[in-house]
């Protein structure tokens, strides 16, 4: 054996899964796949080095691909594999299906321009190139893939037909035989869910090239799901347009109020009919029981004399109910009342504290984060400056400097009176220094300054 053949069964030697039926990753296509792309690296490194783009493509049947071979010296011939066919490639000749594609032979570039991919090229495509030196041809292998579509998508979900607020949903999306595995997307109505959503596994048909690849999903049923489209989508190179498999999702829970605390209904006037309303969310569809004090008024149904109404809940859209009392004639007795509401499904219930007032709704002031925070600083800022003022006033600082050393004198005071001498003040050893003397004139005192006196 030569040492091509010797260097092949060595790397074949590292590599058991080609080989050995008891290992688990025999059966796996893919795998092996990946030991002869090693195996085929490894014998480039060893021989000549032969420069291959792309090492791998993925075209649609009729599509058209261009391989480039390329090794660092002139060559005089080029050769391309192409499924079971081998094509001499000359340049400057284009008649045929697998034409030469480079800057010629003597830049050292071997390529094919492919054109109308068929079905039976799915596989290698391998150029063969004379050698720098002895007799062994160097070769170089990329791996066409013809796109194949899958078969449609299968949704595998739980049998039962609705869930409840805060059931854990699994669900798993398959979509079968194609070429390469077709990717998954998982969507809710129209918005992708990312959160929830594992790794897909792709799995080799046995006796084929062909991939099958499941995903799995799970997520936890909210309110808000309700009558919403579950959909996994398979997207495709050999399909125009994605496929997609669905199913609705029913979602029950209980009574939701939208809004916490005693309600107060506004803008009523005596001797004039009204209404109280409240808004709720539930499905199935709430029952409503009205408490007008003894009396207990399940909707839709009327007090003996008509004059209140328990009305049926109206179904305003995805799962809001507007739940009303009607009131024939507002009185003084009305406004003082207090109201009382249950609402209830199957899976729980609600209740409601309701008063009706004569007067306008009162405006609401409404700050936005950035407001209260500026808020907040403004009175932090007012509250620091008059700590520092007082501060300041209390141990005579800054604008408060020399309060407390001013000299005010009694009326009728002598204003001749010497004042301390500049030595008992400072303590200055200096023997020339000056004197200030206070002259009163009437409430005014006014510094007057003398001559300097020898000592």
């Amino acid at each position: 054996m030569n040492s091509f053949e010797d260097n092949l069964l060595e790397l074949i030697r590292s590599h058991p899964t080609l080989y050995r039926n008891k290992d688990k990753k025999h059966k796996s296509l893919i795998l092996k796949e990946n030991c002869w792309k090693e195996i085929a690296k490894s014998l480039n490194k060893k021989r000549q080095n032969v420069e291959i783009t792309p090492i791998k493509a993925v075209r649609r049947i009729g599509d058209e691909l261009i391989v480039l071979c390329k090794v660092p010296y002139q060559i005089d011939s080029c050769r391309m594999i192409v499924g079971t066919t081998s094509y001499r490639l000359i340049p400057g000749n284009q008649e045929g299906d697998v034409v030469y594609s480079g800057q010629g032979l003597t830049t050292g570039e071997c390529g094919a321009h492919i054109k109308n991919i068929r079905e039976d090229w799915n596989g290698n495509v391998t150029c063969v190139l004379p050698p720098q030196s002895s007799n062994i041809e160097v070769t170089g292998t990329m791996r066409l893939l013809v796109a194949r579509a899958p078969g449609d998508p299968h949704l595998i979900s739980p049998p039962q037909p609705q869930f409840k607020d805060e059931d854990i949903f699994s669900a798993q999306c398959v979509v079968p035989n194609g070429r390469p595995a077709a990717k998954i997307l998982w969507f809710l109505d129209d918005e992708q869910l990312l959160e929830g959503v594992h790794q897909p596994v792709v799995t080799d048909e046995p006796g084929s090239d062909l991939q099958t690849v499941s995903q799995n999903i799970t997520r936890t049923i909210r309110a808000d799901d309700n009558n919403r489209m579950l959909a996994c989508r398979a997207e495709h190179e050999a399909l125009d347009q994605p496929r997609e498999a669905k199913r609705q999702l029913i979602v029950h829970y209980p009574p939701k109020r939208l809004e916490s605390g005693p309600i107060t209904v506004f803008g009523l006037k005596l001797g004039a009919e009204g209404k109280l309303n409240v808004t709720v969310r539930s499905n199935p569809p709430p029952t409503a029981v009205w408490m007008v004090g003894d009396i207990r008024i399940t909707a839709p149904h009327s007090t003996d004399n008509g004059a209140i109404t328990a009305l049926e809940p109206l179904h305003l859209g995805n799962g809001h109910y507007n739940v009303s009392l009607h009131l024939a004639r507002i009185t003084k007795e009305d406004v003082e009342r207090t109201y009382y509401l249950q609402v209830f499904n199957d899976l729980g219930r609600e209740e409601f504290t309701l008063r009706m007032s004569t007067m306008d709704e009162p405006a609401g002031v409404e700050l936005d984060t950035g407001a209260i925070v500026g808020i907040v600083v403004a009175v932090l800022v007012l509250l620091i400056a008059v700590f520092l003022g007082v501060f300041a006033f209390a141990t005579d600082r800054w604008c408060f400097a020399g309060r407390s050393h001013r000299i005010d004198m009694p009326d009728g005071a002598d204003s001749e009176a010497p004042l301390p001498s500049h030595d008992d003040i400072k303590g200055s050893e200096n023997p020339t220094h000056d004197h200030a003397e206070y002259i009163t004139n009437g409430n005014s005192k006014l510094p007057e300054k003398k001559p300097d006196t020898a000592v």
